[in-house]
């Protein structure tokens, strides 16, 4: 007698176990993704943190783009000044904002985007400080923005508005010379100006100016940085110079148009 085989049963599969496999599979891929995205922040971290611009790397990228005007060992040469005595706050305000290395000779070194990273620019400042100590790094409460506004506008406008502008707008001097604008520099920059007086700009020492009184100019700088001009367009905050130039183009202007416009259509 033939034994029966037993039959497959052909029962559809539950969709609930279809959505149920397809969500695992989903929690085991993101569990996945989630421990090797933070591997490898982990492995970035440690990268970072282990390529950090030295003083050495510093000496390097100073011989490979500033020896050849300040010389090898800072001495100068006939194309460039010594750098002894100019430290490191010197250095990075010369070379962060763009004004070195030098493009071409001038009147003034302009302001431009900087050629290296602000890593490579602290590396090259912390060499120059190592080899000609000057100027370092003020404290962070002398940047900290926080310090007398009214007091330090008053400081500004007795010491810096005669080159800079009242409102920090930056003016022309003589044989083609001029003070930048102060309207987008930042407080370690500020700061870098007043104590080594690059171009143009005299050295305000502690017997002119103490750190409290360059902390409160900076905080009325980046007051007025940071407030909304108010009644429309600033016109450059130039004062009656801009205005009036604006009102005899535009305003007379267009009162020439109008009587041009009503003569021509009366006839």
């Amino acid at each position: 007698m033939a034994r029966e085989k037993k039959r497959r049963s052909s029962g559809r599969r539950s969709p609930l176990a279809a959505a149920a496999l397809i969500g695992a599979g989903l929690m085991i891929t993101g569990a996945v993704y989630a421990g090797a995205s933070a591997a490898f922040a982990a492995t970035d971290t440690q990268a970072s943190v282990s390529t950090q611009l030295t003083v050495e790397d510093g000496e390097k990228l100073f011989q490979a783009n500033c020896a050849t005007c300040h010389g090898l060992d800072l001495q100068g040469t006939p194309n460039g000044p010594s750098l002894y005595g100019v430290g490191e706050l010197a250095t990075e305000f010369q070379v962060a904002t763009g004004r070195m290395p030098l493009q071409m000779q001038g009147p003034q070194a302009p302001q431009k985007e900087p050629q290296f990273t602000q890593e490579q620019i602290e590396a090259m400042a912390s060499y120059v400080q190592s080899v000609a100590p000057g100027p370092s790094y003020p404290d962070d409460h002398i940047l900290d923005g926080e310090g007398d506004v009214s007091r330090g506008a008053e400081l500004f406008r007795v010491n810096c508005a005669m080159c800079h502008n009242v409102a920090a707008a930056g003016g022309a001097l003589t044989e083609g010379k001029y003070a930048p604008a102060l309207t987008e520099t930042s407080a370690l920059h500020m700061y870098a100006a007043m104590v080594t007086g690059p171009q143009n700009m005299p050295v305000f020492g502690d017997m002119n100016l103490s750190d409290e009184d360059k902390r409160d100019i900076i905080s009325a700088l980046l007051f007025q940085q940071e407030s909304v001009q108010p009644g429309g367009a600033s016109l450059g905050s130039l004062g009656p110079v801009s205005e009036g130039l604006f009102i005899w183009i535009f305003g007379i202007g267009a009162l020439v148009a109008i009587t041009v416009w009503i003569t021509a259509k009366s006839n």
